[in-house]
């Protein structure tokens, strides 16, 4: 089964804390961006706090899992671009030129993508942070809505 095409498409590798992925699972409904959860998760999908943060929000996400990485990258709808989103090494979000049918991936909470996954993704987007000497990172949920909002704003999805 191949994935639905879609001019963006949200990827979460191996997310670790359930009111961050509702939150994207909420960012999705608004923007209409379907939203796929590689395995392990840290987290059940009914999980209480999941739900939560998702709020009523839920049935209105195309939601699909997948058992791991390789699983993902084998049902997606062709052509496609993997834009790996990570703090580091990355060209900045304030420049990325985005395509239609972009996957946006975003790693784990505590580690980001590893290695081998930033090796097969085609780009690396980061978010220019001037802070960035007294901030590692910014929450996974923030920056899924912020690099989501900046390329569908390129894409004129809004």
């Amino acid at each position: 089964m191949t994935l639905a095409p879609a001019p963006l498409r949200i990827a979460l590798y191996e997310p670790r804390i359930p009111p961050n992925t509702g939150n994207i699972a909420r960012s999705c409904a608004a923007f209409q961006l379907p939203l796929s959860l590689i395995e392990p998760l840290g987290f059940r999908i009914d999980d209480k706090s999941l739900k939560r943060a998702g709020l009523d929000y839920w049935p209105h996400v195309e939601v699909s899992t997948h058992p791991d990485f390789a699983a993902f990258e084998a049902v997606l709808p062709k052509p496609y671009r993997l834009i790996g989103c990570s703090r580091h090494q990355g060209s900045s979000l304030s420049t990325f030129v985005f395509q239609p049918g972009d996957v946006l991936l975003f790693g784990r909470e505590d580690t980001g993508l590893p290695a081998e996954v930033r090796e097969r993704c085609d780009r690396i987007c980061t978010i220019p942070m001037r802070g960035h000497a007294h901030v590692r990172s910014l929450n996974l949920s923030v920056s899924c809505a912020l690099v989501s909002f900046q390329a569908g704003l390129q894409l004129g999805l809004w």
